[in-house]
């Protein structure tokens, strides 16, 4: 079996990849805020990492929760629907995802929910801050309607999560847009935004390619098999998907044993148990040790799992992918020829041979790790560049937006909390002809109760599982 330190040029690029950092340069009271949101892990995995990077620079850095900064609990609202939607309605979320696609983002309701985090999020930040740093769409809205109406005077950038731009990345108002592959910079670029920079993807250090002693300490560590080539599969923080389909496609396939990281989703794990799928894991910490014990990375949401894996030098196939979000950003790391997309069940055992022993997952692994070669210096050191430079020529404060009375903003605020999740679900409806399934499918959703052990602890932001 080919492993990744088995090739001089593979072994160069993985240098390049994990070359020193240049030593950080002494900064005083400069400032930058990051902004996220906990719906999955993804975003505030990426931004926790981005702010381990920028502290080691020596800035002072903020993070705050958009889901926190929403009134009358509606964040919570917000992040269980939309997990209750990709468990028990996924076929709705893909109607959301493609009519708010083809709308160029959300609508009244999204644009009136997030109106109400911007004094919030105003009072947040502090008086001194340089910058700010989205990593999740809403947070983007939020910031460039600052920007747009003169509220907000320092720069705002977005950085990309995902390989594939929803429109709803893109906000009027924020000025720079970082990209980690020119796949999704140019699809930003065609949702409008303005200045879109490639710096590469921003992962924790502790993935990266490993040798064959230290795969053998991985699956020494986790009880795996010494020989056997095994599967990792993923499915974010949430283990959501067609998960015990895939783990038993893999088994019988005979290309590989599947290893399945069930997140937070700990009844998953056991039924996997049950199904014979002898490992099967709840959440971990230590995710960096499980991808270098595995010779390939099967996911089905496209999000920071998969840049972790190319940073690991581990090949990435697609599969079986969740809606929305899910085969758009299949679609684009097949496009980028990072990761392979399996769109038929017949092809899963060949895909997987040609990337756990053939010429395509030594192909898979030099593109992932040129990721990080091509910009050394990353999204953190352009973030300290755009902090530094100050913000653009002063914005006239749009006339639409006026403070409103305290008892309309009060009004308003109930509105919508009383909304979002129906307004959710009446987009939903209103673009299938199955409604009723729908309604029937989510008809207990504002019981929170059941959901509250997918909840990640607060201030908790691991490296583990993300979506």
């Amino acid at each position: 079996m080919l492993y990744l330190g088995s090739t001089a040029h593979l072994r160069a690029l993985a240098a390049a990849a994990l070359r020193p950092r240049p030593a950080p340069t002494a900064t005083t009271a400069h400032r930058v805020t990051i902004v996220s949101a906990s719906i999955g892990a993804g975003h505030d995995g990426a931004a926790a990492e981005l702010a381990r990077r920028l502290t080691a620079d020596g800035l002072t850095v903020d993070r705050f929760d958009l889901l926190d900064l929403l009134p009358a609990r509606i964040g919570r609202l917000v992040r269980d629907g939309y997990h209750r939607m990709l468990v028990q309605a996924p076929w709705a979320y893909q109607r959301v995802h493609r009519s708010t696609e083809r709308a160029g983002g959300g609508g009244p309701l999204a644009r009136a929910l997030l109106r109400t985090a911007e004094d919030r999020m105003l009072r947040a930040l502090p008086p001194d801050t340089r910058a700010v740093v989205s990593t999740y769409p809403g947070a983007s809205r939020v910031l460039g309607n600052l920007r747009l109406d003169g509220r907000l005077t320092v720069p705002v950038l977005t950085y990309l999560t995902d390989f594939s731009v929803h429109p709803l990345w893109v906000a009027d108002g924020v000025d720079v847009h970082l990209a980690a592959h020119a796949v999704p910079a140019a699809q930003a670029r065609q949702a409008g935004a303005p200045d879109v920079r490639v710096r590469g993807p921003v992962t924790d250090p502790r993935f990266r390619p490993a040798d064959a002693r230290a795969r053998g300490a991985a699956r020494a560590h986790f009880g795996l098999p010494a020989n056997a080539p095994l599967a990792l599969l993923v499915a974010g923080s949430w283990g959501v998907g067609p998960v015990r389909r895939v783990a038993r496609e893999l088994r019988d396939s005979g290309a590989a044993v599947p290893v399945v990281a069930c997140g937070r989703n700990e009844s998953l794990a056991a039924q996997l148990r049950a199904d014979g799928i002898d490992h099967a894991f709840g959440w971990t910490d230590d995710m960096p040790a499980l991808m270098r014990a595995a010779d390939v990375l099967v996911q089905n949401a496209g999000g920071l799992t998969s840049l972790e894996a190319f940073a690991a030098g581990l090949p990435v196939a697609s599969y079986r992918c969740i809606p929305g979000h899910g085969l758009t950003n299949a679609a684009a790391l097949d496009e980028a020829g990072v990761a392979a997309w399996i769109r038929d069940p017949a092809d899963l055992a060949e895909v997987l041979g040609d990337l756990i022993d053939g010429p395509r997952g030594l192909l898979q692994r030099e593109a992932g790790l040129a990721l990080f070669a091509g910009a050394p210096d990353g999204p953190a050191a352009e973030i300290v560049r755009v902090s530094r430079t100050g913000a653009r020529p002063a914005i006239t404060p749009v006339s639409r937006r006026r403070a409103r009375p305290a008892v309309r903003r009060l009004v308003t605020t109930a509105v919508v909390a009383c909304t979002v999740w129906a307004g959710a679900i009446g987009t939903a409806v209103a673009t299938t002809h199955d409604g009723p399934r729908l309604i029937h499918a989510l008809g207990h959703e504002l019981d929170f109760d059941d959901a509250a052990h997918f909840h990640a602890p607060a201030g908790h932001h691991p490296e583990g599982h993300r979506s």
